[in-house]
């Protein structure tokens, strides 16, 4: 993690099949460049929802994340305030994402955390 993030906005989706390789092109060749120029995000890491064994209490289990989104994008923030700047809703409105991407996405969550200790 950046030393200087202070939060961590995570934002978390579904997308239609037929607009898979369409969404992880846009996020990772216009999407997330365009966030990383906004002042205050110090890093982004998209993520894929994956099985998860774990041990616990003596014994290996296997833990279902029943409703969970399969991809999420963490952002690391300088501050909250970034998420309502001018330059993140201009970035996030910039590309294909808004009409080409935006509209085939469900399932959205979006948190925010403080890191603690900062």
């Amino acid at each position: 993690m950046h030393p200087n993030t202070r939060y961590l906005f995570t934002a978390s989706m579904d997308v239609d099949p037929e607009k898979e390789a369409l969404f992880n092109e846009v996020y990772d060749t216009e999407h997330v460049p365009l966030l990383l120029k906004v002042p205050g995000v110090l890093a982004v890491t998209r993520t894929r929802l994956a099985p998860l064994k774990i041990s616990m209490g003596g014994e290996v289990k296997t833990i279902v994340a029943e409703g969970e989104p399969n991809y999420s994008a963490h952002y690391e923030l300088e501050s909250a305030e970034v998420l309502t700047s001018p330059a993140w809703a201009e970035a996030i409105e910039h590309g294909r994402w808004p009409a080409q991407v935006r509209p085939f996405t469900r399932n959205r969550r979006h948190t925010l955390k403080k890191v603690m200790g900062k």
